[in-house]
């Protein structure tokens, strides 16, 4: 269950029930042999969220749309670095939740219909081509909104996929997207009214699952209304592209993250990972003065989305944090190769021999005692980074995660 391992198609619902049966934290990783590919995040062996598939941004609207209704979708302004890691959609989902713009049953909603959703299209995908699986530890996701049943999941895809063969869909796909071909002969066939609805809809700009969320019905029963048309030719299944959101370069992105930035653009960037503001200020003075570049983490749930986009080159962590503790967010940092070198400093205001020798089993390059003495973390500093204060050490901008507050809602 550790390392990554090739299965063929016909192991594939035993390996979700074996990621059940060993309580397995990480991502079970899916590829078609046409290239597609779906990601189940697993934590304590259920799993927590799901994504990839077709139209993985048309998806996250449509759900949004279903039930977040209040959420003003074409207000929502991302940068290019939101969308840099795998589970962008449930990163925004978290970032909206804690800016209480949406709430917890919102999500579980989003989480439960999304996995069935992949797991249907996986089923169809199954049904006609072989695909296999990899096991990857590197990313498990903290604080789940919801916790879905693999073995429910599965039940309710065959029954789900066997009525929708049953009706004669076996074919279409709901990510597909009808237009109309022979207007004429569709106008001789049904009333103006049904007529001009079709004309309205039928236009090869929505999917099925959109058109069924626009009709407020079942993508099966509209579809299965819709095959008629279809084999007499009249309507032609076409695929579309994606929609991706909106992506804005908006603020400067020092001043979302809360980041101090002196002259010098490419000197060494140090973070701060600690719940407490007047430690963060009193690291900041330090290090700022010292004509180094600064990043300040309070939020211990946004420590690891944070990290990983700045990728500094030391990392002040706290020892005691509500939610997530220090030794969890170091032993999840260790498990990135980007961070596999970079010096975690371990601060806490307890300096007993158990915590010394627990934050080295995790993977902690060192550790300070609080209060906070300028000369012990410039001496710590210099240790572990043994250059010039204006020296280049970031010549290229870490693109591979999203903080909270990049994402920006206009109003």
């Amino acid at each position: 269950m550790m390392n990554s391992e090739l299965m063929e198609s016909h192991n594939l619902l035993n390996e979700f029930k074996t990621c059940t049966q060993f309580q397995y934290n990480g991502k079970l990783n899916i590829k078609s042999s046409k290239d597609r590919e779906w990601t189940f995040y697993y934590r304590l062996g259920r799993i927590v969220w799901a994504t990839g598939g077709t139209h993985p941004f048309r998806r996250w609207r449509r759900q949004m749309t279903q039930y977040c209704p209040q959420i003003e979708l074409d207000k929502i302004r991302c940068r290019a670095e939101d969308f840099a890691i795998d589970y962008w959609d449930y990163n925004l989902l978290d970032i909206l939740y804690k800016r209480q713009k949406i709430q917890r049953e919102q999500i579980q909603a989003i989480v439960e219909n999304t996995i069935a959703e992949l797991f249907f299209d996986l089923a169809q995908e199954l049904d006609f081509t072989s695909v296999t699986c990899s096991l990857s530890q590197e990313v498990v996701l903290d604080m789940p909104m919801s916790f879905t049943s693999a073995d429910m999941s599965i039940k309710q895809m065959q029954d789900s996929w066997a009525i929708w063969s049953q009706v004669g869909l076996a074919n279409v796909s709901p990510n597909s997207s009808p237009i109309l071909r022979r207007t004429e002969q569709l106008q001789q066939m049904v009333s103006p009214s049904v007529y001009k609805n079709f004309v309205n809809l039928i236009n090869g700009k929505y999917t099925l699952r959109e058109l069924a969320l626009k009709m407020k019905q079942d993508v099966m029963p509209v579809s299965r209304s819709l095959l008629p048309y279809i084999l007499k030719g009249i309507i032609e299944l076409v695929e579309v592209p994606d929609l991706p959101l909106q992506v804005s370069d908006g603020e400067n992105s020092a001043s979302r993250q809360g980041r101090s930035q002196p002259n010098q653009r490419n000197a060494p960037l140090i973070a701060c990972v600690d719940d407490s503001p007047l430690v963060c200020k009193m690291l900041e003075d330090i290090i700022v003065a010292n004509g180094l570049r600064f990043v300040k983490v309070q939020d211990a749930v946004q420590a690891l989305p944070v990290l990983i986009q700045e990728k500094p080159d030391l990392i002040f962590l706290d020892l005691i944090m509500p939610v997530a503790s220090g030794y969890e967010i170091c032993t999840q940092l260790r498990r990135i190769p980007a961070f596999a070198n970079t010096p975690v400093i371990i601060l806490t205001g307890n300096d007993g021999l158990l915590d010394r020798v627990r934050a080295k089993v995790v993977g902690s390059t060192d550790f300070i005692s609080k209060p906070i003495v300028a000369d012990r973390v410039l001496g710590t500093i210099r240790k572990y980074l043994p250059i010039q204060a204006n020296s280049t050490v970031r010549n290229t901008p870490n693109l591979e995660a999203s903080s909270q507050n990049n994402v920006r809602i206009s109003h």
